[in-house]
């Protein structure tokens, strides 16, 4: 029996989603394979995040240090190296962010770990991990073995896991401890954040989404569907054409190039259905797609599919509604 090692990540003094999603996978992993689940925390002083990591994780190894509130690689490695040494985990699972695609390559050439990146499944088969992986932009599904290693590096696509619902709390302990001695002085220097996709609405947070494609046809037709979505309480997507095309802001875009989302329901009117769109909402719970070509790719993944007319569909919804 040994430990999985979720890395919390934070920004602007929230824990960031992904972390929940990487707590509830292990967590997952754990109750199947008899391994203890640890939340790493590396963050500045009374940050106040030791206490909401507790609820989901049997222990919660906890630096708090001014120096740590802002990501930076150079010290995040140091430690972590350190720490992974020490304990040994069996996996160590980061988002496949940022954060995770600076950390995770340098961890693997420090400690030798094998190293699968951007993974959407994770489950252990033996005594050691089988990953799935897209590839091909999201065309195939790939199965990926390890070779034997005292412990194992995995970096998690954001939205792959969905934290269920009714989740039991628990209440995990918690472990300070003192930055190692000796830390390097960092080479790099946080200046600001910029978020490129920052704007009115955050189309990842969404319950409900209806989204258009380049079947909607003129930019001015635009207006009928977000009437049916104001209508319906959801939020207006879209597919990267839309976007191309300057008709909605980039934070409108579903997609591998846009944002990954998890809505209960996602409702997908004149999108083919690309593979790099459709990467973006496996995530979702149900689909629901609108096209008049009966032979769009969106049709293979949608639980439910009307060909036909998508402005035919749209009134029917608004009058019904």
């Amino acid at each position: 029996m040994g430990d999985i090692f979720v890395v919390a990540e934070h920004r602007k003094g929230e824990i960031r989603e992904i972390t929940l999603e990487m707590l509830f996978k292990a967590r997952e992993l754990c109750q199947t394979s008899s391994h203890n689940l640890t939340a790493i925390l590396l963050g500045g002083k009374d940050a106040g995040f030791v206490d909401d990591l507790a609820k989901w994780a049997d222990r919660v190894i906890a630096f708090e240090d001014d120096r740590l509130e802002i990501f930076n690689a150079d010290l995040y490695k140091e430690i972590l190296d350190t720490l992974i040494r020490e304990h040994t985990p069996f996996l160590t699972l980061m988002g496949h962010t940022s954060w995770g695609m600076d950390l995770a390559p340098a961890l693997s050439i420090r400690t030798g770990f094998p190293l699968v990146t951007d993974c959407v499944d994770i489950q252990t088969v033996g005594d050691r991990p089988m990953v799935t992986r897209q590839i091909y932009s999201g065309k195939l599904f790939s199965k990926v073995s390890f070779k034997e290693s005292p412990g194992y590096l995995i970096t998690v696509r954001p939205g792959a896991f969905l934290p269920p619902d009714g989740v039991e709390e628990s209440q995990g302990k918690v472990v300070r401890q003192e930055l190692p001695a000796g830390l390097t002085e960092p080479k790099k220097e946080f200046v600001e954040f910029v978020d490129t996709g920052a704007g009115d609405i955050d189309i990842t947070q969404a319950e409900l989404l209806v989204s258009i494609g380049r079947g909607v046809g003129e930019e001015d037709n635009i207006a009928t569907i977000r009437e049916l979505a104001d209508l319906m309480g959801a939020t207006l997507s879209c597919s990267r054409p839309v976007v191309d095309k300057n008709w909605l802001p980039k934070f409108h875009q579903v997609g591998t190039s846009g944002k990954s989302v998890k809505p209960k329901v996602y409702l997908a009117f004149g999108i083919s259905g690309a593979f790099q769109h459709v990467a973006g909402i496996t995530g979702a719970g149900t689909v629901i797609a609108i096209n008049k070509d009966r032979k769009a790719p969106i049709f293979r993944v949608a639980d439910y599919g009307i060909a036909d007319d998508l402005f035919k569909v749209a009134d029917a919804l608004k009058e019904e509604l």
